[in-house]
């Protein structure tokens, strides 16, 4: 009897939501049972659905339960796995329809999709090299093997392939500059120090399929004629670590690493080296220098990496998502690959949804696809009803887009003209109550403090721009701020050393850019419409709507509402600190904030 597959998704986000006690209470129920031999259990990679875990797949069936639990485990087995009766609430169910729909492609989260990087995540088991073969695992790197180094440089050129980890620079470009530097010893190095908030795209790659990244960077290494390699990741990425281990060590027992790769005189060798979470090491040469042993800080360029890079040596350079990309194109051909995206910006691209939108996750997308079908196709709108007020692209060096940019296809010139960047993949929504201008203030606290403090512009230039941004935050701003503001901007991005500094005025430009009025607002009318600057908001009672149900007065954290019960309350204004748990508790629409 042919066993069935359960697939669990077993990412960093279910198993935060409970995926292993689950696993564990089936692998028990089903002992318990004596059918545990009929199903074959496989802890996956992230399945992407990240708001809907822990995610169950059964095969062959394909059904696709959520937010699965251990207490929900028995009824699973009994209802399920036993009788066959589908157990529908733990089905997705549809927010529009209301009805529950067993198999996955048929979500709207996931019916959009183009699941190329992503295809082995939530499908394989990430630490079965036999499964990562099953899908067409090394069949790139054999072909690759069979071709000139100038022939595969070539075939990268036309794939179109752009760096999936910031500006897009060409992939096939920054390979030939590699492969003609002179020096006999070369490097490849693997960007995986995902230092964005809310990114963690890279993250479920290396979880999820981790062999995609080293068969792209043993072909990248061919091309080059590198010999040796790093992945440098973050060491907050334990399980992305483990499994990455796991999957170099069975690489080199299958000779797809070490010597004489696969009968070739091709020799590969694979290091991880982990990063203590600095987010200017996410600059390449800050991070060539962090492998190297010193203080991860930028160097001028030129030289550039590709010219003397780790240890003075050629160096390659690209990020997780660039080199999972580039087994298929050696499966499928430059041409085929190319046939997805736009005509500057091939194939597709991963996205981390975060932020005030319904299902946030991991999705897969065709360059060129408009922004508003992302966030409300795919991302399901926003939370609670709310109006839609703006999006972050391209982590806190990107820029924040308003509604009248929703329909912009999502390519790097686009998103580049509107004042944002692709980035690594970080995508932030924001609703009606969110402040634009302590948004700004948010992202530039991260940057500045994540300076390395090498360059003065952007070690003083963003402090100052800061210093700006809390005083109008906090009612203090005067007009000239504005002008100011945006002189500094232009003077750090023209004049610091790396794409830190030159990036790090991006939310502030495109803030003021699309959201200007929200600034004059907090100068001129010291007014903040979303309620976010607590200086610049006053909480107030309605009497007539207030019953003096008292639940203000048992909230309030420094007792600064008063009252008779079912008579109105008041606030002391001298004594409250502007906290909203009024607001927020208030169920009669009593409490004002003006």
């Amino acid at each position: 009897m042919e066993q069935r597959r359960i697939l669990l998704c077993a990412g960093t986000g279910c198993i935060s939501s409970g995926a292993l006690k689950a696993r564990d209470a089936l692998l028990d129920e089903l002992n318990k049972r004596g059918i545990a031999d009929q199903f074959e259990i496989v802890s996956s990679g992230c399945h992407g659905f990240c708001e809907q875990g822990p995610l169950f797949v059964i095969h062959p069936e394909d059904i696709f339960y959520c937010r699965v639990q251990a207490e929900d485990i028995p009824e699973l087995v009994e209802e399920y796995l036993i009788n066959g009766r589908v157990v529908d609430r733990l089905l997705y169910m549809d927010p529009i329809t209301n009805e529950h729909i067993k198999n996955h492609m048929e979500i709207g989260f996931y019916a959009k999709q183009n699941r190329r990087v992503l295809h082995n995540c939530g499908v394989i088991d990430p630490e079965n090299i036999d499964e990562y073969l099953g899908s067409e695992g090394y069949v790139g790197l054999k072909n690759a093997l069979h071709m000139e180094q100038v022939a595969i440089i070539d075939e990268m050129k036309k794939s179109g392939l752009r760096g999936r980890g910031g500006a897009g620079f060409p992939t096939g470009m920054k390979w030939d500059f590699t492969y003609k530097a002179k020096g006999k010893k070369k490097y490849i190095v693997c960007n995986a120090d995902e230092g964005d908030p809310g990114a963690f795209m890279d993250r479920s790659v290396l979880e999820g399929d981790p062999h995609a990244v080293i068969e792209g960077m043993a072909i990248a290494a061919y091309a080059i004629g590198a010999d040796e390699g790093y992945v440098y990741v973050r060491a907050e990425y334990p399980l992305a670590i483990k499994r990455l281990r796991l999957a170099i060590t069975a690489a080199n027992e299958r000779g797809f690493l070490g010597n004489n790769i696969l009968g070739t005189t091709f020799n590969f060798n694979l290091k991880i080296k982990e990063g203590a979470g600095a987010f200017v090491c996410g600059e390449e040469t800050a991070l060539l220098a962090s492998i190297e042993g010193e203080r991860g800080m930028p160097r001028p360029r030129p030289p550039f990496p590709a010219n003397s890079g780790l240890w003075g040596k050629p160096t390659c350079l690209n990020n997780v998502e660039t080199f999972a990309n580039v087994p298929l194109i050696y499966r499928i051909g430059a041409e085929e690959y190319g046939k997805v995206g736009t005509e500057r910006s091939k194939g597709t691209k991963v996205f981390a949804l975060t932020g005030k939108i319904n299902n946030t996750g991991l999705a897969e997308v065709p360059m060129g696809i408009p922004m508003r079908e992302i966030i409300f196709d795919i991302g399901g709108g926003v939370q609670h009803g709310k109006k839609f007020k703006a999006v972050q692209i391209g982590g806190p060096s990107g820029g924040c887009l308003p509604e009248e940019q929703l329909d912009l296809p999502v390519d790097y010139d686009s998103l580049t003209a509107a004042g944002a960047m692709m980035g690594s993949g970080g995508l932030v929504v924001m609703d009606e109550d969110t402040c634009m201008v302590d948004l700004a203030r948010y992202f530039l606290t991260f940057t500045q403090s994540e300076s390395c403090g090498k360059c003065t512009p952007c070690r003083e230039g963003t402090k100052r721009m800061l210093e700006i941004l809390e005083r109008i935050t906090q009612g203090q701003g005067e007009p000239a701020d504005i002008d100011a503001l945006e002189e500094l901007a232009e003077s750090i991005k023209d004049s610091s050393l790396c794409g830190l500094g030159q990036t790090a005025p991006n939310p502030v430009l495109s803030t003021l850019r699309y959201f200007r009025h929200e600034y004059e607002e907090h100068i001129v009318e010291g007014k903040c419409r979303a309620g976010a600057c607590s200086n610049l908001v006053t909480y107030h009672i309605d009497s007539e709507n207030c019953i003096g149900c008292t639940v203000c007065a048992k909230n309030c954290p420094v007792n600064a509402i008063t009252g008779e019960r079912k008579q109105p309350h008041e606030i002391d204004q001298a004594a409250c600190i502007k906290c909203g748990v009024c607001f927020e508790k208030c169920k009669f629409d009593a409490v004002k904030l003006k």
